[in-house]
């Protein structure tokens, strides 16, 4: 390597820690509404509720409907502006996409915060800066599954993307204890100072975010001699086209790096949206996120208020105790993503690692409703297991799977479509995230064993919609002269 050439490894430590750094944000900058709540609502005391406290138009009768309808208001947008930010993604310069989704981010959630400083009493206000904020919020993920997806081949990305991935957890964290100790100086300053951070973070990233290995004379490369590349630099080997053809999106194929000049442009062009698609997993992994996520976002919703109204031990724990109780399911959640991810690059099959997790998954659910309140310890382990199962397909999906299904080999070498396929998965789950709640909302009046039958048959259908990309897996590792021992056992 010539010596005014960066090592690749340091470019792929500054990707991971800018992106890591940059998603944080995101996710620090969506905590407010849920830590202001408690502010905004209605003061309840059994059934009655008092309106002499709280912030107009949210302290009264109805206080937490509209508080349910900003949540859905966000989600929704949020929703529906991944599958568009996804497209544009893969046209222009990440980099700046990702930087004004940023500073958009930041903006509408000051101008959230403004509302407490200028008196502002009109729910239209509130819900339209939501819906915009969310729609910013929405080109975030692909952008940084992109970019990270570019820097790192398919051999290790399972375990690097679930360890990369716990930014989620880390920003929800960083956005609880930000606005919660300015929450005494108003609410407003909830919004305020997260808007600012994120900003600020803006800046790092287009100051010294790299998008992509060509950008600095890099390009992926196969390591074995023989191997076919696609537009991107990624290696083809025969298991993985072997896999494409077989409906499977994920192959085996373990890319090296050698240093090269930088070509020309581009010559690829940019996958469209419904050729995005019929790529081959995309849908049923789509899908399969959308019943996770459903899942996923119900317990980060509603989990706080489950604790705070089921006794534990024979006790009601306080609200800031139920709170910080309710972060056990996301440090499951975090081990889970890991978890998954290392698992499924040392059998190589994402498919069967996802659907391993969901059926656990729901054993799991039955067990924590019957047995978690009879001590806080069978509480903390199996709201922790929960966590654990749930998000680890969960994070698998929306990291490492996205990133295999994105730099498929398809259409004449055009794997430009990474951006879109991460949008399209993570859209479609979004979906689920927002109709989660809402329906653990109405549900939740008929009893807390509805909204589990919810949520066991939502991650039961999850399940059931993988079974084909499980049956492709399997039989290409057959193939391949691997997991032999299945053959015999099935005769």
């Amino acid at each position: 390597m010539p010596p005014h050439k960066t090592p690749l490894i340091t470019h792929q430590i500054t990707a991971l820690l800018i992106t890591f750094a940059a998603y944080a944000a995101f996710h620090a900058s969506r905590k407010p509404p849920s830590i202001v709540k408690s502010v905004l609502g209605p003061e309840v005391h059994g059934p009655n509720i008092t309106n002499d406290t709280g912030w107009a138009p949210f302290n009264g009768p109805q206080g937490p409907h509209r508080l349910g309808e900003l949540d859905l208001a966000f989600l929704s947008a949020y929703s529906i502006g991944m599958y568009f930010s996804g497209h544009i993604g893969d046209r222009i310069d990440l980099r700046l996409f990702l930087t004004i989704g940023m500073v958009g981010s930041g903006l509408f959630t000051v101008v959230f915060g403004l509302g407490y400083f200028l008196g502002v009493h009109y729910l239209g206000f509130y819900v339209i800066v939501q819906v915009i904020c969310g729609v910013f919020q929405s080109i975030g993920w692909p952008c940084v599954v992109s970019i990270v997806g570019n820097w790192f081949g398919k051999s290790k990305r399972g375990l690097i993307m679930g360890v990369w991935n716990s930014h989620t957890s880390v920003g929800n964290i960083i956005g609880s204890i930000v606005a919660s100790s300015v929450l005494g100086f108003g609410w407003g300053w909830s919004f305020v100072v997260p808007g600012v951070i994120i900003m600020l973070v803006a800046v790092l990233v287009l100051k010294f975010l790299i998008v992509g290995p060509r950008d600095v004379g890099l390009e992926l490369a196969g390591e074995e001699e023989g191997v076919e590349m696609d537009s991107e630099g990624m290696s083809l080997v025969g298991s993985e086209k072997e896999g494409l053809e077989g409906g499977v999106g994920v192959g085996e194929a373990e890319g090296g790096v050698e240093v090269a000049e930088a070509e020309g442009a581009d010559s690829a062009v940019a996958i469209g949206f419904l050729e995005a698609w019929r790529l081959p997993g995309v849908a049923p992994f789509a899908f399969c996120l959308f019943f996770s996520k459903l899942v996923a976002y119900t317990f980060l919703y509603w989990l706080p208020f489950y604790i705070r109204h089921t006794a534990v031990a024979g006790v009601h724990l306080s609200h800031k105790t139920a709170g910080i109780l309710s972060t056990i399911f996301d440090v499951g959640g975090v081990v889970g993503g890991i978890l998954a991810g290392c698992i499924s690059d040392m059998i190589e099959a994402r498919a069967i690692t996802s659907v391993a997790f969901l059926l656990l998954s729901v054993p799991t659910l039955v067990f924590y409703r019957i047995y978690g309140s009879i001590s806080m310890l069978s509480n903390i382990s199996l709201m922790f297991l929960s966590g654990l199962l749930v998000n680890g397909p969960y994070s698998l999906i929306t990291t490492a799977v996205a990133a295999d299904l994105g730099t498929q080999g398809l259409n004449s070498g055009n794997s430009r479509a990474l951006a879109t396929v991460t949008a399209i998965i993570d859209g479609t789950g979004s979906a689920g995230a927002a109709l989660g709640p809402l329906l653990a909302g109405y549900i939740s009046t008929r009893g807390w064993n509805s909204v589990f039958f919810m949520l066991i048959l939502s991650l039961s259908i999850a399940g059931l919609l993988l079974l084909r990309v499980v049956k492709s897996e399997i039989k290409g590792k057959l193939n391949e002269g691997k997991w032999l021992w299945l053959s015999r056992i099935s005769h």
